[in-house]
């Protein structure tokens, strides 16, 4: 099992509840850097992996199949925490990680733990609040629109696959009891406490 935990943006107490609690639970843990060696060290003794900041594709792959074949053995018997600044999902190398792990390892469960995201510590430290519609993006073509409070996710989702939209997931009172996930099937109206991702094609 191969469990990544979010650390947040860099401040140790914004780490979350459930993070610790990983943390302490596992039974290794890789960490990406020092930085995110110096926040699980109070919890565990992780064990750092290099990952290359480089613009070098071939270097970068080589690497990161380096690093899945360290964790992989570990992770098919024992339950394995990657520990990663920020969130897991969010412009992340695990994302890349993964993709060679379920190539070569498709047995190994794999899951994520949210973190605090520099995006949405962004509004904190400046102090300026966001409320409405807004775009993030690492300077490629945007492919993903997360909408909020979508009460009528299928009407919704019809209209924006004028804009060439195909994917789409909903997902109602996330992480609170009674939470639901529809993929593509949409419900005609769902809870105020309900996000939709939609994905274009590449």
């Amino acid at each position: 099992m191969l469990t990544a935990v979010g650390l947040g943006p860099g401040d140790p107490e914004l780490l979350t509840l459930s993070a610790v609690r990983h943390l302490r639970e596992a039974d290794r843990v890789f960490v990406p850097g020092g930085i995110a060696r110096n926040l699980v060290e109070p919890y565990c003794t992780p064990v750092e992996l290099s990952f290359p900041m480089s613009h070098d594709e071939t270097a970068i792959s080589k690497q990161i199949e380096q690093n899945a074949e360290i964790i992989a053995p570990i992770a098919e018997t024992g339950n394995v925490v990657f520990g990663i600044i920020g969130d897991p999902n969010i412009f992340s190398t695990f994302s890349r990680l993964c993709v060679v792990i379920r190539e070569k390892h498709p047995n190994i469960q794999i899951s994520t733990v949210p973190g605090v995201s520099s995006i949405t510590a962004l509004t904190s430290v400046t102090g300026i609040p966001i409320n409405g519609g807004f775009s993030v993006s690492d300077g490629s073509s945007d492919s993903v629109r997360i909408q909020m409070k979508v009460r009528r996710p299928r009407e919704t989702a019809e209209r924006l696959k004028k804009q060439g939209y195909h994917r789409f997931v909903l997902v109602e009172r996330m992480y609170m009891e009674g939470m639901k996930i529809w993929r593509d099937d949409l419900p005609d109206e769902s809870n105020y406490f309900s996000l939709l991702f939609a994905e274009k094609a590449l």
